[in-house]
């Protein structure tokens, strides 16, 4: 039984259409798929979160906050890039850990994104709600909490009705069709990125570098969160809990990789689209957080329209209003994007069986997963209302970070597994027949020979040595994090454990390193192999760990959720599973025939 249950977890899918027919329509270009990638995450970062970490978190300092979730950002979209190369399938990260590690798994996963879309479009039409109520001096807000309020600790004050009607439209949109919403938000992303523009330029006119050293005997009296002062008035702790929150505002880029059979050419346009995009998004929101910092002190900004209220202190009106209506539009851009990938993972899992299958259906006029589309929505609409924009923020990296981590361990594990091993469950090409002697194993740990060809020990080696970099990595990252940065070089006991730790870690990456890894032609693939991955893995991880406790109990609950629809409805009506079945029943049937023929003779 256990056994059982054991392959049914670790079955993974078989691709033998990749490429082919689709019942979504192909329509989108290298362009539109960047302009996805841009306009579903510039937006409530750049005109919001910046201004709300830089006062609360990170202080000047929270340009190198968004430097460092760049550049986990950054090792995650190679990552996914890769994978999108090697399948180019509606359902991003989901499938691409389906044909790699395992059914459970990729559930997991696609529960997580799940979860990351539905609060990526939920936070952001909060924010643009806020966005819009603060520059109207919060009628919405004073109204309904007068009208109805919400006293309960872990939801938010008041119900946003704003914000329910926006995702109720958005919800319209979409169903529309992809080219017809790619249009407007293609549209939306240009002017998105010429309100970046103004604000840079107008900015930088006005920038002082003193705002970045200011002393704590300067910072007035009446502030009572300001920290030390200077560039970084919080330390070092308060940078990385900002990048952790600076995350969000660069999770976005992989609904790229959930237009796998909607994408013209998707092998190529796809990874290019990641790598374009990602490289728009630094830039913009380095240079976005360094002058906002540089022109106003980092403890007056305003948490929700920093910009704004910037321009109006120093006497700019003109710029305050075309900054306004950009982030109207650039908000609106987001939503978008946020939205558009939830129905594709829906009828991805309810195509394969492992969620309702009803997610699965096309409209056959607009060539949209319709259903998905509206059930989403509406669940999306009642997290609009029920939760605050910092809830879901932190509720929505948590997913998102453990995603981009499955996915970099999917890389490592491709990489140094034999090629074949993908295209069948139950049969392998690798040497059944290599002896497994200490010897042997104690040889392959360090390649001495300088083997080329993967091996079933090589592979083994390899696998164990990721698992065991997890492990170690989850370690190090939570002591760290529980330990003060400020004991390392002055407790031994501590700065030695920490130096065996980073060893062990180092010693795992060399012997990945050393394993022989498949040879494959891609469009793209993750350079530095394995040295990048296992960076992406640590510094996702580390990231998790700065999330407060709340974030990781209404994670959890998310997880029962899930782990009770799959249990209950998605491993007896798995695709997958009915094809490993009827292959199982062939192959008995081929051996009793054979059986009978002998016995015949």
């Amino acid at each position: 039984m256990a056994s059982r249950l054991l392959k049914a977890l670790s079955r993974r899918r078989i691709d033998e259409d990749q490429g082919g027919k689709s019942e979504l329509a192909r329509v989108l270009g290298l362009f539109d798929l960047t302009a996805l990638g841009v306009g579903s995450t510039l937006g409530l970062g750049v005109y919001v979160l910046a201004g709300s970490i830089a006062k609360e978190t990170a202080g000047p300092a929270v340009c190198i906050s968004f430097l460092i979730a760049a550049i986990a950002s950054a090792f995650a979209g190679m990552c996914y890039a890769e994978f999108a190369s090697r399948v180019p399938k509606a359902g991003s990260a989901y499938v691409y850990s389906y044909v790699t590690v395992g059914e459970f798994i990729a559930f997991i996963i696609g529960w997580n994104l799940i979860l990351e879309y539905i609060i990526g479009t939920a936070s952001v039409a909060r924010g643009l709600s806020n966005y819009l109520d603060a520059l109207i001096g919060n009628v919405i807000r004073k109204t309904l909490l007068a009208a109805m309020p919400i006293h309960v600790s872990f939801l938010s004050e008041y119900p946003d009705f704003f914000a329910f009607s926006v995702v109720l439209l958005l919800i319209i949109l979409l169903s529309v069709g992809v080219r017809e919403s790619s249009i407007l938000n293609n549209i939306f992303t240009v002017m998105n990125l010429g309100t970046i523009l103004v604000i840079i330029v107008a900015g930088s006119i006005k920038a002082d570098p003193a705002n970045w050293r200011i002393p704590a005997e300067s910072i007035p009296s009446n502030v009572t969160h300001a920290g030390s002062g200077g560039f970084m008035p919080f330390g070092f702790t308060g940078v990385m809990v900002g990048a952790a929150k600076c995350f969000y505002g660069f999770v976005g880029f992989d609904a790229v990789a959930t237009t796998g059979e909607e994408a013209k050419n998707p092998q190529r346009n796809i990874p290019i689209a990641i790598v374009i995009s990602l490289v728009i998004i630094l830039m913009a929101y380095f240079s976005i957080s360094t002058v906002l910092t540089m022109m106003w002190p980092y403890y007056d900004q305003n948490a929700d329209a920093p910009f704004p209220y910037v321009f109006e202190q120093i006497g700019w009106p003109a710029v305050k209003w075309i900054v306004n209506i950009g982030a109207a539009f650039a908000l609106c851009t987001s939503l978008l994007g946020a939205m558009f990938p939830l129905p594709r993972i829906l009828y991805a899992m309810g195509s394969d069986g492992i969620i309702f299958k009803r997610f699965a259906k096309v409209h056959k006029k607009t060539m949209t997963p319709i259903f998905s589309t509206v059930v989403s929505g509406l669940f999306t609409g009642v997290m609009t209302l029920m939760f605050n924009l910092q809830q879901l923020i932190d509720m929505m990296s948590i997913g998102t970070l453990l995603a981009y981590t499955i996915v970099a361990v999917s890389v490592l594990i491709l990489r140094y597994q034999e090629k074949d091993c993908l295209s069948n469950n139950h049969v392998t090409t690798m040497d059944s027949d290599y002896k497994l002697t200490l010897l042997g194993v104690l040889k392959q740990i360090v390649n001495l020979q300088n083997q080329k060809e993967i091996t079933e020990i090589s592979s083994k080696i390899a696998k164990y040595s990721i698992l065991i970099f997890c492990i170690f990595t989850f370690v190090t990252a939570g002591f760290i994090n529980f330990v003060d940065a400020g004991a390392f070089g002055k407790n031994i006991i501590e700065t030695v454990i920490l130096v065996v730790l980073v060893k062990i870690l180092l010693l795992n990456i060399v012997v990945i390193a050393r394993q022989p890894t498949q040879e494959s032609d891609l469009a793209f693939k993750v350079p530095l192999v394995p040295l990048l991955p296992c960076c992406s893995i640590f510094i996702n991880l580390y990231l998790m760990l700065q999330l407060d406790a709340f974030t990781w109990i209404r994670f959890s609950i998310w997880l029962l959720i899930g782990f009770a629809i799959y249990f209950l409805y998605g491993i007896s009506h798995s695709e997958q599973g009915k094809r490993d079945k009827a292959e199982a029943d062939m192959i008995k049937r081929k051996y009793a025939d054979q059986v009978r023929m002998v016995t015949k003779f």
